[in-house]
């Protein structure tokens, strides 16, 4: 699902923003940065990944060219916690979920990844351009997406919205967006959530209630900074980068809750030749034990899938 970033980059005030996840879901989705006085949170030391080896009987669903250049080029949406982000900066190794579960699969597929950041809405389009073999940032998998793209499952992740702490204008968990009437709400460009509150825009009026705004961030230090501001009241992104970031105590949010939960996975352009041997790499994590071991490195495991899928139906 949330979740977007582009390129971490701005005032070095904004540097040390708490990390927020806007994705991909949009899922988008999903970059991130935050508090004010804040640090980025160090990665985990454990490395689940070292050991993972190659696994003939999945690379052998590669197409022939793939297993002879030996290496996939992948466009990663990086700038938040828990999925990807910079721990020592940006002229240092990204870490993340997203970056162990698409290294550990390159691993049982026994090719190399030739990783590109880009920002979180430039992706999907340039796996049709050919620029990427694959994507990742927590892309959530949605039924306008499936037109044309091809998903690989590997983790149910969604929307979630989160407030400011102390906000006495949304306190309960929001369940029907009409909770959100005479609000405004701070979200990423190009995800899955701007485009669940624009497609749902009229639920107030028909509710007889003033309608909520929508303000879109390209980054999301400035979509933290507006919540901190208080020019916007509450941020929608993904389940698991708020969850995370409400746990960081300098950034000073509460996280409401789930709202709709996604199929997260691997974005490939329609009709790749890459789809089986992703899903056969990812399950066979799942069997080995390796999946299980990365997901609780990032407190991600109450979003674990039992099985990876192709193109799998929208959640409704």
């Amino acid at each position: 699902m949330r979740t977007l970033r582009t390129r971490l980059r701005g005032t070095a005030a904004l540097a040390l923003l708490p990390l927020l996840a806007l994705t991909a879901c949009g899922s988008g989705d999903t970059g991130g940065t935050a508090a004010v006085g804040a640090e980025a949170s160090p990665a985990p030391t454990d490395d689940p990944v070292a050991a993972v080896r190659k696994v003939d009987s999945a690379a052998a669903l590669l197409p022939a060219d793939v297993r002879k250049a030996g290496k996939l080029r992948v466009g990663s949406s990086i700038g938040f916690p828990p999925g990807a982000y910079y721990p020592n900066g940006t002229d240092k190794a990204p870490a993340g979920q997203d970056i162990d579960l698409a290294d550990a699969v390159a691993k049982v597929l026994g090719v190399g990844l030739e990783r590109q950041d880009a920002s979180f809405e430039t992706i999907l389009p340039a796996l049709g351009s050919g620029k990427y073999d694959f994507g990742t940032g927590n892309f959530g998998v949605t039924a306008e997406r499936l037109k044309t793209i091809d998903f690989v499952t590997y983790i149910n992740d969604g929307q979630g919205f989160a407030v400011k702490k102390g906000n006495t204008a949304l306190k309960a968990k929001v369940t029907d967006l009409t909770q959100l009437c005479g609000l405004t709400i701070g979200t990423g460009a190009g995800t899955t959530f701007e485009a669940t509150l624009t497609a749902q825009k009229g639920v107030c009026a028909k509710a007889g209630k003033k309608p909520y705004d929508v303000k879109v961030y390209s980054e999301n230090a400035a979509t933290l900074t507006a919540l901190q501001q208080g020019r916007i009241d509450v941020i929608m992104s993904t389940i698991n980068g708020l969850r995370y970031q409400a746990a960081q105590p300098a950034s000073q949010t509460a996280f409401l809750g789930e709202f709709h939960r996604l199929d997260v996975g691997f974005a490939f352009k329609k009709g790749s030749p890459l789809t089986k041997a992703f899903r056969a790499a990812v399950n066979e994590l799942i069997e080995n034990g390796t999946y299980a071991r990365i997901l609780k490195k990032w407190g991600t495991s109450a979003s674990a899938i039992d099985t990876s899928r192709i193109n799998p139906p929208e959640h409704t």
